[in-house]
C-alpha cells in the first residue's frame, strides 16, 4: 500500500471528478492521502474534505506566494484548525525565490510566524522551498530539535540533501524524479536513507513522466514508488511499506 503525502485534491481542478479520483487512488493501493492547504480557503476546504473520508489527512497553512495574506485573524484559524483531529500538519509554508509573488522580507515574517506556531502545537510542518535553500535551511537549522517536518518536492542535489537531513528532515519525492533529465534528483532518491523518504504526487501539478503535461492525481504516486525502486534496485513494494511507516511515524497517525 501506498500513501500519497502532499495533494491539493480539494481544489476546482478536481470538483468534475474528485470521487473517481478517489476511487482511482484506492484502485492504486494508495491507501492514504494527506490534503495540503496553502492558504486560508484551501485549508478550509482541505480540512472539509479530509472530514468526510477516513482515509484523508488534512494541512493548514499560507504558501509564500500569498505571505502578505497571513494576518494575525488567519494565524488565530490555523491555531483553531490545528486542534482538529483530521488536521495533522502546518503546510505547505516556506520561501519561493523563484515566482517572487511577495516580497522576500515579508515571505520570511509568514513563515517564522508559522513556524512559531507549529513550535507552539508540536506539529510537523510541510516545507515548500523553490530557489531558496540558502535562507531556508539556516532557518530551519536554528530550530532544531524544536521542529520536524518535510522538505516536499525536493529538487535540490545531494550536498543539500545531507544537509536537510542533518537538520532532522524528511524528503518528499515526487514526479518529477520520473524525467529523464532530472539527475539530482534521481541521485538523492538514490541515496537518502529509507527511513527519512516519502513520496508524493503533488497533484494536479508535476505529473509523472508518463503522463506529463496532464493533471496528476494520487494514484500516479504509484509510478514515483517504482522509479524510485528501480534507481535503488529494491521492491516497489518495498518503497511502499517504508515510505508509509515513515509517514505515520512523522505525523503520528497511527
Amino acid at each position: 500500500m501506498f500513501i500519497d503525502s502532499h495533494t491539493h485534491i480539494q481544489i476546482s481542478q478536481f470538483d468534475p471528478d474528485q470521487d473517481a479520483v478517489l476511487k482511482r487512488a484506492l484502485e492504486a493501493e494508495v491507501s492514504t492521502i494527506l490534503v495540503i492547504g496553502f492558504d486560508l480557503e484551501t485549508s478550509l476546504g482541505a480540512v472539509e474534505l479530509a472530514e468526510t473520508h477516513e482515509n484523508l489527512f488534512a494541512t493548514v497553512g499560507m504558501h509564500p506566494h500569498d505571505a502578505k495574506d497571513l494576518t494575525p485573524d488567519v494565524l488565530k484559524t490555523f491555531r483553531e484548525l490545528l486542534h482538529h483531529p483530521k488536521v495533522i500538519a502546518l503546510g505547505e509554508i516556506g520561501l519561493d525565490y523563484y515566482r517572487n509573488l511577495s516580497p522576500h522580507a515579508v515571505q520570511k515574517e509568514a513563515f517564522e510566524k508559522q513556524l512559531d506556531l507549529a513550535e507552539e502545537m508540536e506539529i510537523p510542518i510541510i516545507v515548500h522551498n523553490r530557489d531558496a535553500y540558502m535562507d531556508i535551511l539556516p532557518i530551519l537549522d536554528a530550530r532544531q530539535g524544536q521542529i520536524q517536518g518535510v522538505l516536499h518536492c525536493f529538487t535540490g542535489d545531494v550536498e543539500l540533501m545531507h544537509r536537510s537531513l542533518e537538520i532532522g528532515f524528511y524528503i518528499g519525492i515526487g514526479g518529477i524524479v520520473t524525467y529523464p533529465n532530472a539527475k539530482d534528483v534521481q541521485a538523492v532518491a538514490r541515496e537518502v536513507p529509507l527511513e527519512r523518504l516519502l513520496i508524493e504526487t503533488d497533484c494536479p501539478w508535476l505529473a509523472p513522466q508518463s503522463w506529463r503535461g496532464k493533471r496528476n492525481e494520487p494514484a500516479y504516486v504509484r509510478a514515483v514508488a517504482e522509479k524510485i525502486a528501480e534507481l535503488r534496485k529494491t521492491s516497489v513494494g518495498t518503497i511502499g511499506k517504508i515510505t508509509t511507516k515513515n509517514f505515520n511515524l512523522l505525523f503520528k497517525t497511527h
